[in-house]
């Protein structure tokens, strides 16, 4: 790991989501979209690296990461989840594939939406919004990141699809080819897509069916 950081603060963001604002190192710079591989300095964890999503803007003084608990492994997500301010951190350079290329649909499966977050902030503060939608899939209402804010930054070109519950306001649908037969008309456009690796592969499946060319296709690779 090349950096060591501090984590500054965090709180949930939903019932097993919590927002992490850590030091940011001098000279680093993430690009939206990027990654960081993030491991907990101590002797028991300091070989643990999980890779994470910065989800701020590229110029804010500090790091921004929002990031789900899964208690049931009890693994690196559970103890981050338990620390409390100053704890130290150790962090790679940044790293990936996904960035921002040009307008077009956004999927995200879950925790999936964490490297959008950072590009649609990015895209918000220069008012360059337009033409973009989101497709963000999740079991119920309440496992929605930042859904007030995605609502706001996108209106109704913020689609919510919930799997595991009906609820106002939500599809109660998978994103699967069917669904995106109906809410695109443009198969020529970028799409970004970001998820659980089977989310991925079966929605990047059903894209290239649908005629998206491969070089349209963000993800990480």
């Amino acid at each position: 790991m090349s950096h060591s950081v501090n984590l500054l603060m965090s709180q949930f963001v939903t019932h097993d989501v919590k927002r992490f604002i850590v030091s940011k190192p001098a000279g680093v710079s993430i690009v939206p979209g990027q990654g960081v591989e993030l491991a907990i300095d101590r002797p028991d964890l300091r070989e643990q690296g999980r890779p994470f999503t910065p989800t701020g803007l590229a110029d804010d003084r500090v790091l921004e990461f929002t990031i789900k608990a899964y208690p049931g492994h009890a693994g690196v997500t559970h103890a981050l989840h338990q620390l409390e301010p100053g704890a130290e951190l150790l962090m790679s350079e940044p790293f990936g594939t996904i960035r921002y290329q040009g307008p077009g649909v956004f999927i995200a499966g879950g925790a999936g939406i964490t490297p959008f977050l950072a590009i649609l902030r990015g895209l918000a503060r220069k008012g360059e919004l337009d033409g973009q939608t989101l497709m963000f899939s999740n079991k119920t209402p309440r496992d929605v990141i930042c859904e007030k804010e995605l609502r706001h930054l996108l209106g109704e070109r913020c689609i919510l699809l919930c799997t595991g519950a009906a609820a106002p306001g939500y599809e109660h649908r998978r994103v699967d080819r069917a669904f995106l037969e109906e809410r695109i008309r443009d198969f020529k456009q970028r799409f970004y897509v970001c998820g659980p690796p089977p989310f991925m592969e079966a929605v990047n499946g059903a894209l290239t069916e649908m005629g998206a060319s491969a070089e349209s296709l963000v993800f990480e690779r």
